[in-house]
């Protein structure tokens, strides 16, 4: 007997709405086999890849098809500054589980520095701890307090590349909030990254993203890892090469 799933989102697939498939995001190979393939999603999956792989890309159009703010936030953040997401969303139909929640967030590292701001001007969350001066912490602290504040109750929770603002102490933080988020079955994580730490959310779905479009693999054989390995046992045979 099939166990009855409680998270938001299972699938993952092109609708009717016809996209040009000669132009971008349509010709980034990831793209091309999500609207040919579509794809199954899990409780958690951790995307994985080069730059310009598609990562940010196919996070960015699952999260604002699912509702939450293009630049970050909820699907109550009233927040916009410049728009540059693609149109990918328009073009995919997210097949939820039964009963699930609504709920969720976007964390975007690359336009958080606009959404402290934002939430400064509105105030607090009621679902988390009183907030922060975003602007008079860290980068790494402000994200931090976010997730505490923000990332509470049950839904989707979309990351894109958090990393950037966080230390090796804070991606561990960052990994034990994901963890006892999951301890919900009504929870669900999508994240992209670059760090070998985050890649590890145990029990995530890795996909590795690249010219070969998207690939199902274990963590530790993600070219992610197997470089952080191979520079970290001999870092002075990869400096010669620079």
């Amino acid at each position: 007997m099939t166990a009855f799933l409680r998270f938001p989102v299972r699938r993952v697939e092109a609708n009717a709405v016809p996209i040009d498939r000669r132009a971008w995001p349509a010709t980034i190979p990831a793209v091309q086999q999500l609207l040919s393939e579509g794809l199954d999603l899990g409780r958690a999956t951790v995307l994985v890849g080069e730059n310009g792989a598609g990562k940010s890309t196919l996070v960015e159009a699952v999260a604002i098809a699912y509702g939450l703010s293009p630049e970050g936030g909820s699907p109550n953040t009233l927040h916009a500054t410049r728009p540059s997401e693609s149109q990918l969303h328009e073009h995919l139909t997210l097949v939820r589980n039964g009963g699930s929640g609504r709920f969720g967030y976007f964390l975007r590292a690359e336009t958080m520095h606009g959404v402290f701001t934002y939430l400064e001007q509105v105030g607090s969350s009621p679902y988390g701890p009183p907030d922060p001066r975003f602007h008079e912490i860290s980068h790494g602290e402000s994200f931090l307090a976010l997730l505490r504040s923000r990332f509470a109750g049950t839904g989707l929770w979309v990351l894109d590349e958090p990393e950037s603002a966080l230390s090796f102490s804070g991606c561990m933080a960052l990994l034990a909030h994901l963890v006892d988020l999951l301890e919900d079955d009504r929870n669900q994580v999508l994240l992209s990254t670059h760090s070998p730490l985050l890649a590890g959310l145990p029990g995530a779905d890795v996909l590795e993203v690249g010219e070969h479009g998207l690939r199902r693999t274990r963590w530790e054989d993600t070219d992610l890892v197997q470089q952080w390995r191979a520079f970290l046992a001999a870092p002075r045979a990869f400096l010669r090469h620079l």
